[in-house]
């Protein structure tokens, strides 16, 4: 099978050595010139995946018509504010039937769409059905390493879904399927607003409880907004929902709750970021998810405390007192 991953950062190289270590054609298109120059000469991406020897078969070009001649699976891996002008620039050149994979978390923040809904935005109607989601607690360094992980992919048609199961399954990689398109996008968007918050709670060393707390009453949040878009909030409790939220608020590897653990430190997202040197989707998120869950009348109180530390300059503590302090009330 050939396949075209869009996005050489570390979550795309990561599918793409999986991929191209299952014996399949792989390439991976970036706009990064030098990440593609180290991944086809050095069999490396030094800048997002640090000490990981990629397949000697994982090919790489800045083309977009060259990495998709031919592709009988197009994986989306760039960041969730790049997925529409880098599928506007694709469209002409996936082919009827292909399965496209979209591996990016985020909610697009003029139009307020999951990445699922900009796909179908952009991409011609009969392409429509073809348009699957993977998400799930998956570090990508941990991926690339081969260290045993479990996802979920959802699509529309079953058969699509059971497709990209097989394309990814390996003896390190177990891919669960799903119907849930919307439930699967709202958990692996939301957690990383969450893990923010807890990366806040983390920096002031607050505890277990607190964590315990937030993972707890985030999940409820993610859940509140996913029903309201229509999902099945089963889905919450998978890999997708209750599996994601755990690691990204626990694990260091986690790069949204890098930035939470910075905010408490008094640092700015920006500051945060640039020493981080990649993109932590839930600073955008925060933003997006918190005008969406507005828009459809959702109460996300964690979510709006991270968007006023991230947008209004309310001091992370601040933010920490007027969450505890709201009107108390049952808690179903």
């Amino acid at each position: 099978m050939r396949c075209t991953v869009l996005g050489a950062g570390s979550w795309g190289t990561a599918l793409a050595s999986l991929l191209a270590g299952k014996g399949y054609t792989v390439t991976s298109w970036d706009k990064d010139q030098a990440v593609l120059d180290d991944i086809a000469r050095n069999h490396r991406n030094e800048r997002y995946l640090p000490g990981i020897t990629l397949p000697a078969t994982l090919h790489a070009t800045p083309d977009p018509v060259k990495a998709l001649e031919g592709a009988e699976l197009v994986v989306v891996a760039v960041p969730s504010h790049a997925v529409r002008p880098v599928i506007i620039e694709a469209k002409r050149r996936i082919h009827a039937g292909t399965p496209v994979v979209c591996v990016a978390k985020g909610i697009e923040l003029d139009t307020l769409m999951t990445m699922s809904e900009v796909l179908e935005d952009v991409l011609p109607v009969p392409l429509h059905p073809y348009v699957a989601v993977l998400s799930g607690p998956s570090f990508a360094k941990e991926v690339a390493k081969g260290l045993p992980t479990a996802v979920t992919v959802a699509a529309r048609w079953e058969r699509i879904a059971k497709h990209v199961q097989d394309a990814f399954h390996t003896a390190s990689f177990r891919p669960y399927t799903s119907s849930d398109v919307m439930g699967v996008e709202i958990g692996g968007c939301v957690k990383n607003v969450v893990a923010i918050a807890a990366g806040i709670s983390d920096g002031f060393g607050f505890g277990a409880n607190s964590l315990a707390a937030l993972i707890t009453r985030g999940l409820a949040e993610i859940s509140r907004l996913a029903v309201r878009k229509g999902a099945n909030p089963l889905t919450l409790s998978g890999l997708a929902g209750l599996g994601d939220l755990v690691l990204t608020c626990s694990s260091d590897l986690s790069r949204n709750r890098t930035v939470g653990r910075g905010l408490a430190q008094g640092k700015t997202a920006d500051e945060i970021q640039r020493e981080l040197g990649q993109v932590a989707e839930g600073v955008r998120n925060a933003k997006s998810v918190r005008d969406l869950a507005r828009r459809l009348g959702v109460e996300m109180p964690i979510t709006d405390a991270v968007y006023r530390v991230l947008y209004e300059n309310v001091s992370p503590r601040e933010a920490v007192t007027q969450l505890m302090m709201r009107e108390t009330k049952p808690e179903l």
